[in-house]
């Protein structure tokens, strides 16, 4: 995840919180004041982004020590100490909150997606996310997918072809348009399309579809899709997904289940950086 895009983040990050200059800091620790400082996990979660906060100090100030004592995917508890940083102290105060800010939203996401992966266990479905992500984050929101169990969906417009209602009112109906995608994408980019009915399964299915997205249907609607499909094609089941139903949802027999919620309504979870 350390990458030149994440590195412009934080520094577009770090811009935005200091600025010209950190005047609290400036005004009131002493220039050359070194200290020791600790990342503490202030309830139980998921932990990801554990070196994103390492990046953020090593862009900020190179000579800042950073060691992390915890690992992405490990599941911590209260009180425990997540790394510990030591190094100028204006420094540290100026790294904290854009540290805290993605450490924080990241290890969100990975608890959120532990808690659906937990759900379906044993089921044989797989949740994903969505392109609903924060803009900007969505290569670490999706990391963060990953580190709690989840599986990506695409990336972006440019990764995949997902065929939705308004792409085929536009083109003409579902042969139509997955007839135009055959003709325009390569082979190794495989054809989505969004099917509300049964009757809508069977002409994507007519056209040769990869993988049918099952928008909004109930449980009895899946299951009988699951079974018109008869494993031709991959299916995922979409709307409608939240901790409660997705058990169920996952019994229908469904591939995957894409859950938006993922990266727009997950919770940020507290960890504080505490001088020793």
């Amino acid at each position: 995840m350390l990458s030149p895009s994440v590195d412009r983040l934080i520094r577009i990050a770090l811009e935005e919180d200091i600025g010209p200059g950190d005047v609290n800091t400036n005004a009131t620790i002493a220039p050359g004041t070194m200290a020791r400082a600790e990342l503490v996990a202030k309830e139980e979660f998921v932990l990801a982004g554990i070196d994103i906060a390492r990046r953020v100090f090593e862009i900020l100030d190179a000579r800042i020590a950073f060691e992390a004592l915890s690992k992405d995917g490990q599941a911590v508890r209260r009180g425990e100490v997540l790394a510990w940083l030591k190094g100028d102290a204006a420094s540290l105060l100026q790294g904290e909150r854009v540290a805290l800010n993605l450490l924080q939203r990241l290890s969100g996401v990975a608890t959120l997606t532990a808690r659906f992966v937990r759900e379906t266990a044993g089921t044989g479905a797989t949740v994903v996310d969505t392109r609903k992500t924060t803009p900007g984050l969505r290569a670490l929101e999706k990391y963060a997918v990953r580190i709690g169990g989840g599986g990506n969906h695409r990336m972006a417009l440019y990764d995949g072809v997902l065929i939705k209602e308004n792409h085929i009112a536009a083109a003409g109906g579902i042969a139509m348009a997955v007839s135009r995608a055959r003709r325009h994408v390569p082979h190794t980019l495989k054809i989505e399309i969004e099917v509300r009915d049964q009757a809508e399964v069977a002409e994507a299915l007519t056209a040769g579809a990869d993988i049918l997205l099952l928008d909004n249907m109930d449980l009895a609607q899946l299951r009988a899709a699951v079974e018109l499909v008869a494993g031709r094609a991959v299916t995922e089941a979409s709307g409608g997904v939240n901790l409660e139903t997705v058990r169920a949802i996952a019994e229908t027999g469904v591939d995957l289940i894409s859950v938006g919620a993922l990266t727009h309504s997950y919770r940020s979870v507290d960890i504080s950086m505490l001088f020793a």
